[in-house]
């Protein structure tokens, strides 16, 4: 009997994640349909509802919904709540349980693909919105985590749970050093929008990263003008499926082959 997933979003005829499920159901001899569904953006929790109706075991979650669906959810992980958001469902017995799988993602990309610790490192988070918050949690391992942002009480509302671990807040105008590791959770590379930063947070050890994939976002362009080294997030898109998948499956896809075979 085949098991369905979905992805649901707005807009979502772009996700890469029927792709790459496809190819963890394969490689792990898992009976499962995967498929993307767009909903109305005041219908999430109505598609949600349909889709247990019809049996569907879990559902991915992407924008704009991630902080509908954490509200949606009967029971949420530590890392769900720690990020105040869901990707993740799993539907059992009528109940919705809720994980997030982005900072995991995020984190094996790094330090499993990258081989980049972040162990006594300064990281720097660009943007204080939805993406941030998903991920902000799974770099407490950092030495010190600075967000920025145009909005400085964005940024502040962002750490406030996090002033324990050397989190910071301020606002683009006052970047002034170089950071060990830069992650872009902005969207401005789907505009090919610069961020108002300063050459001056580079440096050839610099490890500079930005969420999108499958695109060069004027952030890469200038990180690696200065000499940063420089990578999409493609490898967490992968990583954070194969987390998802694991969850709703039991069985850990290797990540490697489907990264390479997304690259080509």
């Amino acid at each position: 009997m085949t098991d369905n997933y979905a992805v649901i979003g707005n807009p979502i005829a772009h996700s890469k994640s029927p792709l790459i499920h496809a190819a963890f159901a394969k490689q792990t001899n898992q009976n499962i349909s995967y498929e993307a569904i767009l909903a109305p953006l005041n219908g999430f929790e109505a598609t949600v509802r349909d889709l247990i109706a019809k049996g569907y075991k879990g559902a991915n979650v992407t924008v704009p919904f991630k902080f509908e669906a954490f509200e949606l959810c009967d029971e949420k992980t530590k890392y769900a709540e720690d990020a105040g958001a869901v990707n993740t469902l799993v539907f059992e017995e009528n109940r919705i349980k809720g994980h997030n799988t982005d900072g995991a993602g995020l984190l094996v990309d790094i330090t499993k693909n990258h081989l980049f610790s972040i162990a006594n490192k300064n990281v720097l988070i660009l943007g204080a919105g939805g993406a941030a918050s998903g991920i902000i949690y799974s770099l407490l391992g950092a030495s010190s985590i600075t967000v920025a942002n145009r909005s400085l009480d964005k940024a502040k509302q962002l750490i406030k749970n996090y002033s324990a671990c050397q989190a910071h807040a301020i606002t683009f105008e006052a970047l002034n050093s170089p950071y060990d590791l830069i992650i872009n959770a902005t969207s401005a590379g789907l505009s090919d929008t610069a961020l108002p930063i300063p050459n001056i947070i580079f440096s050839k050890n610099t490890l500079a990263y930005d969420m999108m994939y499958s695109r060069k976002t004027p952030f890469m362009t200038q990180a690696r003008a200065n000499g940063a080294q420089v990578s999409d997030g493609l490898g967490m898109l992968v990583e954070q499926a194969a987390e998802a998948f694991y969850i709703w499956r039991g069985v850990r896809p290797e990540t490697a082959p489907v990264i390479k075979m997304m690259r080509t």
